[in-house]
């Protein structure tokens, strides 16, 4: 079976969606999409959820997730916190629909999205990565789900002499898991 590695499960970096910081949040919205039109289906079972930001010299400086780009729509959520860092899980449906309310959450009608998307810089909404989030392209299946587990990541990112060469997508780990699982005799 052999060792596998970060390396040997990894999306390399040119086949993973990534925007320039200033692009705008319509921008990223497209890379995302043609990223995964263009994903090598027979490969990787599944889509990308997310979107790698690079600066001016192409290095990798944060991310955005599907849930980033609807919390960027809605800047009201900066008001109520780091919504990222909290956990309302327990708050029954009613206290959470009042927080909408109370707070005057999605007032404005989704028909204005294009606007919306179209006037949010990435940079504005991204998240910045994290020491915890890098891994080396040598590093063991299971160090890296150790490090997914414990950091609560759905994506390391993997590097080869300090350059970001590929993201470890933990639905391709879990992939490989549930793969390993399967063949099993007992």
């Amino acid at each position: 079976m052999g060792i596998r590695t970060a390396r040997d499960l990894m999306v390399p970096l040119k086949e993973y969606s990534t925007v320039f910081e200033d692009a705008t949040l319509k921008d990223a919205v497209g890379a995302l999409e043609r990223a995964q039109e263009n994903l090598d289906r027979k490969r990787y079972k599944y889509l990308h959820r997310a979107i790698l930001v690079l600066n001016k010299n192409k290095k990798v400086v944060g991310k955005i997730s599907q849930m980033d780009i609807l919390i960027g729509l809605e800047p009201k959520y900066k008001d109520i916190g780091d919504t990222r860092r909290v956990s309302l899980s327990g708050f029954s449906p009613q206290f959470l629909t009042s927080m909408m309310y109370s707070n005057n959450l999605w007032s404005s009608p989704l028909e204005n999205i294009c606007t919306k998307a179209a006037k949010i810089k990435v940079k504005d909404i991204m998240v910045e990565l994290t020491e915890g989030e890098f891994i080396d392209e040598k590093t063991s299946l299971e160090e890296a789900m150790h490090i997914m587990i414990i950091g609560h990541h759905h994506s390391l990112l993997v590097n080869k002499d300090g350059n970001i060469m590929g993201i470890l997508r933990l639905a391709d780990v879990f992939h490989c898991i549930n793969d390993l699982i399967k063949v099993c005799e007992i």
